[in-house]
């Protein structure tokens, strides 16, 4: 089997090198080409720099999309699989925009559009979801889907580092990228969100810029030492809830009790959670990013594809209701700004340099939020365990 691969960055060097090093399993893949940019140097004799030679390559079978963001992505794997090839691809925030065109493109020509490696990097996340499913209605889905947010948070829990210091130390690391906002402020996370909750409700969200969404960028060391005092740990967190015919979703910084597996969570680790009706809770944890894990995943839907395995057919023409007021929390809410009359409906109270902000639809509790960084470009706003009380 002949594999194009777009774009040579970090996954695509992982899968080039997971298909060179050649196992029992592997010995029968090669890689026909490389597409690079336009003026860049061919250092190796599979790159090219033209996609038309790769789309009309008649023993190319899979084409491994690794440039990553939304265009010319979008563009190159419409066009591959218009041209009957397999797509393969680590890109979350393509796939959350365009997963159902794809799915309708590759069902038109009769291949397949595989994705596992969007979300959880190495973690088999995609295939456990769509394993649950196959027996059960998924309820849930929550969890700490971005590694880059979860090392700051660790890291300032463990060494007291400020929120810019150990920034830095992850961009020296590789795990942040030189514009760290798809991961400080949470999109990273709500492309991930958006795909799982379409697949676990069949459904196509594929825009999630007006729905409930804060990151850490605001968070500071003596927030962190607050929480640790409290035995609470602080992590970035993705959850979406379903019932009936409506859904809800969030990301946002939340706490956990010291003794959950979330709290515990170390690093740029990811752990991510799902809830069937006769399964019950099933947690998902391991490295969420890096070359060769994300690589791992994309190599394995190769060998899907292969071996013809194939994964949940979902068409995602459900029609169901995205409700903010789904599910309710508590809240602290840390402002310079008094505010405390935003949230008079729900019985604020202080608590220490926080208003908590008691059971308050999480779509309200974001909407108001809104207005307090209107208010106070520095505020920053955390959910406290509960259980989550679902209207």
């Amino acid at each position: 089997m002949k594999i194009a691969i777009l774009g040579f960055g970090t996954v695509g060097k992982g899968v080039y090198k997971i298909i060179k090093k050649a196992n029992v399993q592997t010995q029968d893949l090669s890689v026909s080409h490389i597409l690079i940019r336009k003026n860049k140097a061919r250092l190796m004799p599979e790159m090219t720099d033209d996609m038309n030679e790769i789309l009309n390559d008649s023993q190319t079978d899979v084409i491994v999309e690794a440039i990553g963001g939304i265009e010319p992505a979008h563009e190159y794997i419409l066009a591959a699989l218009n041209h009957g090839k397999h797509v393969i691809t680590a890109n979350k925030a393509v796939i959350a925009k365009y997963l159902k065109e794809f799915t309708e493109a590759a069902d038109k020509h009769n291949v397949k559009f595989y994705f596992e490696a969007s979300v959880g990097g190495g973690i088999p996340w995609i295939q456990g979801l769509e394993k649950a499913l196959r027996i059960d209605n998924v309820n849930s889905i929550s969890g700490i889907f971005n590694g880059t947010s979860n090392f700051i948070l660790d890291q300032m829990s463990r060494n007291g580092e400020s929120f810019i210091d150990v920034l830095k130390k992850a961009q020296q690391l590789g795990y942040a990228e030189a514009d760290p906002s798809a991961d400080i402020d949470g999109i990273d996370v709500a492309n991930k969100l958006c795909i799982s909750a379409d697949i676990a409700y069949d459904i196509d969200i594929h825009d999630h810029k007006d729905l409930p969404i804060f990151g850490i960028r605001n968070i500071t060391c003596a927030d962190v030492k607050y929480f640790q005092a409290k035995g609470l740990a602080v992590k970035l967190i993705g959850r979406t809830h379903q019932k009936g015919n409506k859904f809800d979703y969030v990301v946002e910084p939340a706490l956990f009790l010291d003794r959950t597996l979330e709290a515990n969570t170390p690093d740029n680790y990811n752990l991510i959670s799902l809830n069937g009706d006769t399964i019950g809770k099933l947690d998902f944890f391991g490295q969420g990013a890096g070359m060769f894990p994300t690589a791992n995943a994309v190599v394995q839907d190769v060998l899907d594809i292969k071996e013809s395995k194939s994964h949940l057919k979902r068409d995602f023409n459900k029609k169901m209701e995205y409700c903010p007021e789904l599910t309710k929390g508590d809240y602290l809410v840390r402002s310079n700004a008094d505010v405390s009359e935003l949230f008079g409906d729900f019985q604020p109270t202080m608590e220490g340099a926080y208003l908590a902000v008691h059971q308050i639809p999480v779509g309200e509790m974001h909407r108001l939020m809104r207005k307090v960084l209107q208010k106070d470009a520095a505020a920053f706003m955390v959910s406290l365990p509960s259980q989550g009380a679902v209207a």
